[in-house]
């Protein structure tokens, strides 16, 4: 079930392949970034229960290493946002009859007339 997050949406419009992979693929990178970090907090919380300076010291070096991953998260995050953005775009151009996009992201429908 999980592969199919992004398979269809009920405006019928369906993202190719490539785009799927990519949501995965930053999505694993996400989960093991988040992963490290929370080791890392482990790790600055145990020298910082320990009080022993060396341990104190290190936590420097581990602080800067977890805000350099959160920054890391927010890119793959924006990377994610930039292609899905485009991936709708690209798919509502091909399909005339499916809903749009306004420049604030919100999806809008779009009605046919039927002749009676």
């Amino acid at each position: 079930m999980e592969g199919d997050v992004f398979s269809g949406f009920s405006n019928g419009t369906q993202l190719d392949g490539r785009v799927l992979q990519t949501f995965q693929k930053n999505f694993v990178q996400v989960q093991d970034i988040l992963d490290q970090n929370r080791l890392l907090i482990n790790e600055i919380n145990q020298n910082h229960e320990s009080k022993i300076p060396d341990n104190l010291g290190r936590n420097v070096g581990l602080i800067k290493e977890l805000n350099n991953n959160i920054r890391r998260v927010v890119d793959l995050y924006a990377d994610l946002s930039s292609s899905f953005t485009r991936s709708m775009e690209a798919s509502s151009e091909g399909d005339s009859s499916a809903g749009t996009f306004k420049s604030d992201g919100k999806a809008t429908s779009q009605k046919r007339i039927r002749s009676g």
